[in-house]
């Protein structure tokens, strides 16, 4: 250190100097541990009123965006939470979404549970280390306590409707009631490797038309409305390439000297497009779908032969058609045979508040689709939520089914107490003083169908205590530093505003 440095710490009874603004203020020792368990606490009680049959919908507006759910992952989305703490919650219910797809509401909650008896603890003169350490046991204990209670067998589809079931209740499902949608998601599930199910949502009908699809739907506009809107038993091309002269890399110059030229020259061209048609004619397709331009002129040839022709698609939607009827990426139409193009059951457009949507379905389709309708465009997109939560619910419930209506949360907490006993020094207090599972959430284990539990919890954020219950949170103190905001979001609104189809991915 120089000795400038030196004559500063001196100057400073030899500690630490800290520069910072004008408006800044610092907060240590017992008054910063306070401010940051009131912010996590404020989170969690910020979604704990939506759980369960008896949650409430919040209703979240800004810029005139309105966005009604009981959602707890949309919610906290749609928070702009400035307080580090309270965006460690948010990053505990983001690591859950990530992890099982469900559950982020109950993470929420039980991590401002957790912080909140973290504080009695403090209080007691418990050392943050000793209470971590506690947690942390308590955590295993409890992972264990899951693991017992696991019923063994296979999930049967009986099972796994009750597990979609129970992630769906409480949830805004229209008309449709939530047994009705845990049907439908169990039949897509079923169908196809579990990633591979996919939900899109449009207003226009009550929720009782949702529907499977066995293939895809996409809302790219096909070039031409001059043909048919419907085929049965189609043959369809998938280009990784387009149908358009191509470009040469070389600066070619024709010289040409009278109108007889020009037009060899333009028949030369058109030659090698007549090429590309008459190949697709020779297939007997029905569906050309190109990943880059379709020329005017084949345009127009295709639109006479009656074939449905989209040009410019994007990356995914492509990947998923042709795995929907079979097809591979065709990159040189000259090298194609017929194994190279796929076939499906049929292909119809349809249009939803002006917005038009491609069905492509197969009885071989290795990709699925949950057509989720909804009278308006708030019930769509709650609805498609809850659709997602009984989708990731029933594809986590694939490896394993524990007891619901609250006996896992007993099992957990009988297990925990226990093992508290035995556990001797500071570590045993953290452990006795989980969220105690006797004081539930609003409507939430006691109204729950019988096994209807899903046994994946993430792991991967702060180590907590997922099996047992929180109860309720105290609000923020008056003057607490934490602030909430809305935030610009997408999220949440009216499918119609969408530029696609709402397609979340499976893991």
């Amino acid at each position: 250190m120089s000795q400038s440095g030196d004559r500063q710490r001196m100057q400073a009874g030899g500690q630490p100097v800290f520069i910072m603004g004008e408006d800044a203020e610092r907060t240590e020792g017992r008054d910063a541990q306070q401010a940051n368990v009131q912010a996590g606490k404020a989170v969690a009680e910020a979604v704990r009123t939506t759980l369960g049959p008896n949650g409430m919908d919040k209703m979240l507006v800004a810029d005139g965006d309105v966005v009604v759910t009981n959602d707890g992952a949309t919610i906290l989305d749609e928070m702009d939470i400035e307080h580090p703490a309270a965006d460690m919650i948010v990053e505990v219910a983001d690591s859950q979404d990530e992890e099982v797809g469900d559950g982020t509401t109950t993470a929420a909650v039980l991590a401002g549970e957790l912080l909140a008896r973290a504080e009695d603890l403090l209080d007691d003169k418990i050392h943050p280390t000793a209470v971590v350490e506690g947690y942390s046991r308590a955590c295993d204990i409890a992972l264990d306590a899951v693991e017992s209670e696991t019923l063994g067998g296979d999930v049967d589809d009986e099972r796994l409707q009750q597990v979609a079931e129970s992630a769906m209740t409480g949830k805004g499902t229209g008309g449709a009631t939530a047994d009705q949608l845990a049907a439908a998601v169990v039949d897509a599930v079923r169908r196809v490797d579990a990633n591979d199910v996919r939900v899109v949502a449009r207003s226009g009908r009550s929720s009782t038309a949702t529907e499977v699809v066995e293939g895809v739907a996409f809302d790219d506009d096909a070039l031409r409305e001059d043909v048919s809107r419907e085929y049965e038993d189609a043959t369809v091309a998938v280009l990784d390439t387009g149908l358009e002269q191509p470009e040469t890399t070389l600066d070619v110059e024709y010289d040409i000297g009278n109108a007889t030229g020009v037009a060899d020259a333009s028949a030369g061209e058109r030659a090698r497009l007549d090429d590309y048609v008459q190949t697709l004619l020779d297939h007997d397709v029905d569906v050309v779908y190109a990943s880059s331009g379709i020329d005017d002129y084949v345009e127009a040839v295709l639109a006479e032969h009656d074939i449905l022709a989209f040009d410019s698609c994007r990356d995914d939607p492509v990947d998923e058609l042709a795995r929907a009827v079979g097809a591979s990426h065709i990159s040189n139409l000259d090298e194609a045979d017929a194994d190279d193009f796929g076939h499906a059951r049929s292909v119809r457009r349809e249009t939803y508040d002006d917005e038009e949507l491609t069905f492509v379905e197969s009885d071989a389709a290795e990709i699925v689709t949950l057509f989720v309708r909804g009278g308006t465009g708030y019930v769509v997109d709650e609805l498609e939520r809850a659709v997602d939560d009984g989708v990731d619910a029933a594809v986590a419930a694939l490896e394993g089914v524990v007891p619901g209506a609250g006996a896992t949360e007993a099992a957990v907490a009988n297990a925990l107490r226990d093992e508290a006993a035995s556990i001797e020094g500071a570590s045993s207090s953290p452990s006795r003083r989980s969220p105690r599972p006797s004081r539930p959430s609003p409507g939430r284990s006691h109204r729950t169908p019988g096994w209807t539990r899903s046994t994946r919890w993430s792991t991967s954020g702060p180590r907590t205590s997922p099996g047992a219950r929180a109860s309720s949170a105290s609000a923020p103190t008056p003057g607490s530093p934490t602030r909430f905001r809305r935030a610009s979001s997408t999220r949440g609104r009216s499918s119609a505003a969408r530029s696609g189809p709402r397609q979340r991915p499976r893991r």
